[in-house]
């Protein structure tokens, strides 16, 4: 596999295993899905910087998984929310070397949004949910 399809592999099984261990059944996706059934997780935008030192090059990738939880920011959702996104921290920071042995993945950042719109389904179809975008980045490096 190339590094790109290794970072969108890490993502999803570094959610699938955070979930088992947390007990929480979670759809996940490793691109855009048809339909929303929170709880729901996607990878959602890639991007990539490439750097080359003389001979040498590193690759980083971004990937934006989108974390849906509900149909709005509840005590409950948002309680949900801030204990999953803790949980998953720990548990990318305990397995660095999902997309690789010679690699490094980790979560960058995270961010509400309590007015998700799945723009790209059919407009029958769209809801507002409330969903975090969590940024994680692979390094791999000569």
């Amino acid at each position: 596999m190339g590094f790109q399809e290794d970072v969108r592999a890490a993502a999803i099984s570094l959610l699938e295993g955070h979930a088992q261990a947390a007990s929480v059944k979670l759809n996940t996706y490793p691109g855009r899905p048809r339909s929303i059934n929170p709880p729901h997780a996607f990878v959602d935008v890639m991007r990539e910087t490439i750097v080359y030192t003389g001979h040498m090059m590193s690759r980083t990738v971004q990937a934006d998984v989108v974390l849906v939880y509900g149909t709005f920011d509840s005590g409950e959702a948002v309680a949900q929310k801030d204990e999953f996104v803790d949980g998953f921290i720990d548990y990318v920071r305990d397995n660095v070397h999902e997309a690789g042995a010679a690699t490094t993945i980790g979560v960058v950042s995270t961010e509400d949004d309590p007015t998700f719109v799945p723009d790209w389904l059919a407009r029958e179809l769209q809801r507002t949910y409330y969903a975090t975008r969590i940024t994680l980045e692979g390094f791999a490096g000569d």
